[in-house]
């Protein structure tokens, strides 16, 4: 298995603008079975290369902090670390190129061809597990640059995965506050083909918010780093009264909270690789931590970061802008912090709370 040693990164320049809104569907995806991180200005140029299939969770959250703080416009955590574990775990294939995922639990699915038995209620059992779906998939990550969606949902026979691609809907585009596509996907009566749907079980439901926070987490893990990264340049090169910010004890204290926020939630990411693995409560535990944890301190870590930057920290030539607009997405992205909080709460009882805090992963 390949381990971080292993990984084969290329330098990109940082103060490279993001790739605007309206370039986001050329932005190319390739597979490189050696690769482990991300991969940009090589060949095809600024493409995103997935890692290997072998790749451990350890691995994938590595490479998905790399994503965020490179602010790389390109579903990578969506597509490594959700849509290609569910396709697997699920038995359908793993297309090639940026595959995106929706939870949707309010669309309407019936049989396609419904079965003429007498027993059970009409339209409870079909002579085949093809289906009719309506509903829209709603903020559907880089729906318009997917090859594959990955919704899982309810059908009357429980709970399903299924597979679409963005041609068979009608798209609505959208975007969040740093402009990545958030794109609504309207399906009517759209038909979907036995072979593209599985019976799961409702473990595999958990599983895929489990996988959608971590990696939103594992984002904004990165980004908050690329903040470090450029208000420590700032306050060293920036000179007021004749010495650099970064001298003045007030700014030094201030840094020392940003440092220690970036630590606490790549801490937090980073623990909860072993139990998603493992799953159960381990995992719901540790998933919701690292959630809360990172969208709980986004406020601070921006705040910091915007102040000790000033009025250059602002505005669209200053490379801060791509981080911190990212944060504030993905803080409510995949549940926010209440949310997570919640979930946190009930993942454990009087009996199980010193265990979980105190039990290495």
């Amino acid at each position: 298995m390949n381990t971080h040693a292993d990984t084969r990164t290329h330098t990109i320049d940082t103060n490279t603008p993001v790739i605007s809104a309206d370039d986001y569907d050329t932005a190319a995806f390739y597979s490189d079975p050696g690769a482990i991180a991300v991969v940009t200005n090589t060949t095809p140029p600024n493409a995103v290369a997935l890692p290997s299939p072998q790749a451990s969770t350890a691995e994938l959250l590595a490479a998905a902090q790399e994503a965020g703080r490179r602010a790389v416009p390109a579903p990578f955590a969506e597509t490594a670390l959700v849509a290609r574990p569910l396709l697997r775990r699920a038995g359908l294939p793993v297309p090639e190129g940026p595959i995106s995922y929706a939870i949707a639990p309010e669309l309407t699915i019936r049989y396609t061809h419904p079965s003429d038995s007498a027993v059970g209620s009409a339209g409870s059992s079909g002579d085949d597990d093809s289906l009719l779906v309506t509903g829209t998939l709603r903020r559907v990550p880089w729906a318009r640059t997917a090859t594959t969606v990955v919704v899982l949902a309810t059908a009357p026979f429980g709970p399903v995965l299924f597979t679409v691609t963005p041609d068979q809907a009608h798209l609505a585009p959208g975007a969040n506050l740093a402009e990545e596509p958030r794109d609504d996907l309207h399906l009517a009566a759209l038909e979907v083909p036995a072979a593209q749907v599985r019976r799961i079980p409702r473990e595999l439901l958990e599983e895929a918010e489990l996988r959608a926070a971590l990696a939103r987490a594992a984002l904004i893990a990165g980004a908050a780093e690329r903040c470090v990264e450029l208000t420590t340049a700032h306050t060293g090169t920036r000179a007021q009264f004749g010495r650099p910010l970064s001298h003045f004890q007030a700014v030094k204290q201030e840094q020392a909270r940003l440092i220690e926020e970036t630590a606490l939630v790549r801490a937090a990411v980073q623990a909860a690789a072993t139990p998603l693995d493992t799953g159960g409560r381990p995992a719901r535990f540790a998933v919701a931590a690292a959630k809360t944890q990172a969208s709980a301190s986004v406020a601070e870590i921006a705040r910091i970061a915007h102040q000790l930057h000033g009025a250059i920290g602002i505005t669209q030539l200053n490379p801060l802008h791509h981080a911190t607009t990212r944060l504030w997405s993905w803080r409510d992205e995949d549940g926010d912090e209440a949310t997570w909080a919640v979930r946190l709460a009930r993942s454990v009882t009087a009996d199980t709370l010193w265990p979980a805090l105190t039990t290495a992963p």
